[in-house]
């Protein structure tokens, strides 16, 4: 680039040349990097699912019903027939339920119809003895995108206006007075408002390690009352955990405040307003634009996503795991698999011997953390089979779009339940092989890499190994990586919190993690500022992802440093609208693209020695403040 140096920025000499061509859909927040490879994958899926709705000709009956549902998705006439009725049948129950004690006796049929609860309970591994799981508690979503959206006045008032006008026109279509629908928005949002005092922020949520908190059940119950906590876990599970895990405790230490004899018309009407809001999408064109008005106008969508779209993504998800394998089969080759999975065996071993190598850490902690790597699980592309779930996700194609999905949805909640009696099942596959992503499961300690992601630019056999390495090898770094992030370095080889450090070790690498949050914290952007404790656990990963590529590089010959950063800045390319950039920074636990591309560099020699960057230079800094955790 003419006015862009290198040596200044990255992000921008690398990618200004691809951001000026590079257009928003009117249906999408963002363009570029992992936004446009998943919408081509999508693109080319949505193709697939045509041509066998087309010829009726399926490669199996998962993906035979995967095709029905988005066919009757995509169905605008017969959605229209069905309009609001199916969500209001639905929704009736509540007026039935007149005292809490008919609320009690009915709390089960209520967390299956899928209406909005003052508590969540889930089945999740136990994070102490990951082998089994266990019953987990949680607190209710909040109607803005997070805790922190409330403490401006200003904001918190315009935003919750704009999402009360979109409610008040769903609650017309429903068949409501004006003055019933003040009382019921006006019930909402003071619910809402009580809700929001105790439930936790993203912030919160992003040191996971602390959603462990177990307690005795009786002691929540007697916390939770006037809900009947046993009565309830009784009607799930069919007896009473002896314990519970609480994700929130605040929330639940102050629950009565929330729900209580008073209160208790109110809650009826903000689980009225917020599942029939959440229940928009499944039912006619118009409802469906109205409930995803205001999730697009938070991050400055300019149009709904088309029926067929919106079909596909309901379809795709509900049958993810058959979709993800056809897709992995078909398009992602046994060449390709056999390379990536040389090029992880390499990132794992060279990491192996780096922690063998740290002059920092002690002999204890290096073996601990030696034996965490080597248990490591890896699965990359697709898995070999589908799960039984997956038989029984049978629907009535005689019904409306809604009732199909909630009895897929209730199926999929029975399955979560019933899973208590059973031990964790560690083949489990966190993501499917058609998704543009990749992941670490602290709780099971293996890395996921689906198939859609092992692309370019992130990876291709027609890459050189240095652009390869700057992509996907960089991604698996960070994967790997976060086995020994904030959070992934408090739990062991099985995924269980065991505290494996010495102390001096844990107070060395609490140190590090200081300093990380330090290099990123209060960095200004145009759309906002950067939360340097929130991001911590991925710029961990970022910078081990990149530690252990360059090491990598360095042992190896032919190689091009040039190509290397050149392809890291450009699996970050990505062109955002201000709004979506601003309530990334507040609910996203990843930095924004422009820093996880320019920060990681100014840590290593390697940067400095390839573009002869110096002290005068925008991606310089000073060797005292470069850190290197891993």
């Amino acid at each position: 680039m003419e006015n862009i140096r290198i040596q200044d920025d990255l992000y921008t000499y690398v990618n200004q040349a691809k951001l000026d061509e590079l257009v928003i859909p009117d249906d999408m927040p963002v363009a570029g990097g992992f936004a446009t490879l998943s919408t081509d994958v999508e693109k080319l899926m949505i193709g697939e699912f045509n041509t066998m709705c087309k010829d009726a000709s399926y490669p199996n009956d998962y993906l035979a019903r995967a095709c029905k549902l988005y066919a009757l998705a995509k169905d605008v006439k017969r959605k229209k027939k069905h309009g609001i009725k199916p969500a209001l049948k639905n929704l009736s129950v509540l007026k039935k339920i007149t005292t809490l004690r008919s609320y009690n006796l009915r709390a089960k049929e209520l967390i299956f119809r899928g209406i909005a609860m003052p508590i969540s309970i889930s089945v999740d591994a136990n994070m102490k003895d990951t082998t089994h799981h266990c019953v987990m508690v949680q607190g209710p979503s909040v109607i803005l995108p997070d805790v922190s959206y409330y403490s401006n006045d200003q904001q918190r008032d315009a935003l919750l206006a704009m999402w009360s006008g979109s409610a008040k026109q769903i609650l017309a279509i429903a068949g409501h007075s004006e003055e019933v629908i003040d009382l019921l928005i006006q019930d909402t949002l003071a619910f809402d408002a009580m809700v929001v005092k105790y439930v936790k922020s993203s912030e919160e949520w992003s040191e996971y390690t602390k959603m462990y908190n177990p307690m005795k059940t009786g002691r929540v119950a007697g916390m939770v009352k006037p809900l009947n906590l046993k009565k309830l876990l009784a009607d799930l599970f069919g007896f009473v955990p002896e314990e519970i895990i609480v994700a929130e405790p605040r929330y639940f230490k102050n629950f009565k405040e929330v729900f209580n004899a008073d209160t208790f018309g109110m809650y009826k009407n903000w689980a009225y307003v917020l599942t029939l809001v959440g229940s928009c999408s499944l039912l006619s064109e118009e409802l469906r634009d109205l409930g995803g008005a205001f999730r697009r106008a938070l991050s400055g969508i300019a149009a709904n996503s088309s029926a067929e779209k919106f079909a596909y993504q309901l379809a795709s998800g509900m049958y993810s795991e058959p979709v993800g394998l056809y897709y992995g089969e078909k398009y992602f080759g046994e060449e390709a698999k056999k390379d990536i999975t040389e090029i992880v065996k390499q990132i794992v071993a060279t990491y192996q011997k780096r922690i063998a190598t740290n002059d920092i850490l002690e002999q204890a902690t290096k073996d601990k953390a030696i034996l965490k790597l080597s248990k490591m699980g890896l699965k990359l592309a697709y898995p070999d089979r589908v799960e039984e779930i997956y038989d029984k996700l049978i629907f009535d194609e005689s019904k409306s779009l809604y009732d199909i999905v909630a009895s897929l949805r209730k199926v999929r909640m029975e399955e979560n339940f019933a899973k208590l009696h059973k031990e964790v099942d560690r083949t489990h596959w966190a993501m499917p092989g058609h998704m543009v992503n990749a992941c670490y499961d602290p709780f099971v300690n293996d890395i996921t890499f689906p198939a859609a992601i092992l692309q370019a630019p992130f990876y291709s056999i027609k890459q050189t190994r240095s652009e390869n390495l700057g992509g996907i090898g960089a991604v698996i770094g960070h994967e790997i990586s976060h086995a020994f992030d904030s959070n992934g370095a408090k739990c062991d080889e099985l995924g269980n919190l065991n505290n494996w450090w010495t102390k001096a070790d844990e107070r060395k690498f609490n140190k590090k993690v200081n300093a990380m949050v330090k290099q990123f914290d209060g960095i200004e952007l145009p759309w906002g500022t950067v939360n340097g404790k929130f991001t911590v656990s991925e710029n961990i990963a970022d910078n081990g992802g990149m530690a252990v590529t360059l090491d990598i590089m360095s042992g190896s010959e032919g190689v091009s440093f040039e190509e290397y950063f050149a392809n890291w800045a450009r699996v970050w390319c990505q062109k955002a609208k201000p709004e979506y950039q601003a309530l990334l920074l507040q609910v996203d636990v990843h930095g924004p693209c422009y820093l996880r591309a320019n920060m990681p560099p100014r840590n290593f020699p390697e940067w400095y020695e390839t573009f002869g960057v110096k002290k005068t230079d925008g991606m310089y800094i000073a060797p005292s403040k470069r850190v290197v955790i891993w």
